[in-house]
């Protein structure tokens, strides 16, 4: 239950300090950060403005947790930033808090992993068991969605969103929705099917996996508009739940683009 702080270590007396905290030499904790039960700043880790980061995670050297988000049109606004449980920092990540302009907070779930250079920008929201790779960035407010993984040196533009379960090959740029499930990949980065092994290892059952592409193979095909397709998929699988995330996720903000396979791809 102690708490280990390093000599070299400098900690604001107003910074919050869970049990069992560890902060080793060189770290740098601000006046209005939260530290929860049992985290652990490696050494070299600056963490600054409204940030509270939750019980467990762990940061490694030279991460940039809680400074002023990337955006000319913040002006010190009261944001924040808040981390959940069990998450791992890597060396180098940078991580921001929000703007007006987009809730004012960022959030980050639980038991993600944040390799190394990977970036959250400002007023995402990353949900649970989410993996971004080495170098992987988020531009501001996206949101992503459960066990996601973005691959090395992908980038999410702004706005977008994630869905849970998708797939973000390396080096691919992504513009467009991802569907839940979804696999992209490209430098403008297109549907290329379902994320099948992602499903597999998570312990999917043969039947919602043939369901999923079924459904797959009706929403992206040739004919009809996409809406007409939308429905089409609600009347024939709409009772399936795993479908069922993909019709929702597309309904919600229906105005969006979705990323969307090419043609050769839609069958």
């Amino acid at each position: 239950m102690t708490v280990s702080i390093h000599p070299h270590a400098i900690v604001d007396p107003a910074a919050r300090i869970g049990a069992s905290v560890t902060i080793g030499p060189f770290c740098v904790v601000g006046p209005d950060v939260v530290l929860e039960d049992g985290v652990r700043l490696h050494s070299h880790v600056v963490v600054e403005g409204r940030t509270r980061i939750g019980p467990g995670t762990q940061i490694f050297p030279f991460a940039s947790i809680g400074h002023a988000p990337q955006d000319l049109k913040y002006h010190g606004e009261p944001s924040e930033l808040i981390i959940g449980a069990n998450n791992r920092i890597r060396e180098h990540v940078t991580m921001n808090p929000g703007t007006e302009g987009g809730g004012m907070v960022t959030k980050v779930g639980d038991n993600c992993l944040f390799m190394m250079a990977s970036h959250v920008a400002h007023d995402c929201i990353v949900g649970n068991n989410v993996i971004l790779a080495n170098n992987a960035t988020l531009g501001g407010h996206v949101r992503v969605g459960d066990h996601a993984i973005l691959g090395g040196l992908s980038a999410v533009h702004q706005f977008v969103r994630i869905g849970a379960h998708a797939m973000i090959g390396g080096m691919s740029g992504v513009e467009q929705d991802v569907i839940p499930f979804g696999l992209v990949m490209g430098d403008r980065a297109r549907l290329n099917g379902l994320n099948l092994v992602g499903l597999q290892r998570r312990g999917f059952d043969k039947d919602a996996i043939r369901t999923l592409r079924a459904a797959y193979k009706t929403l992206f095909a040739a004919d009809k508009t996409l809406a007409e397709r939308i429905d089409q998929v609600g009347e024939e699988f709409g009772d399936q739940p795993v479908v069922g995330d993909i019709l929702s996720f597309i309904r919600a903000e229906a105005s969006r683009p979705i990323c969307q396979p090419r043609v050769e791809n839609a069958s």
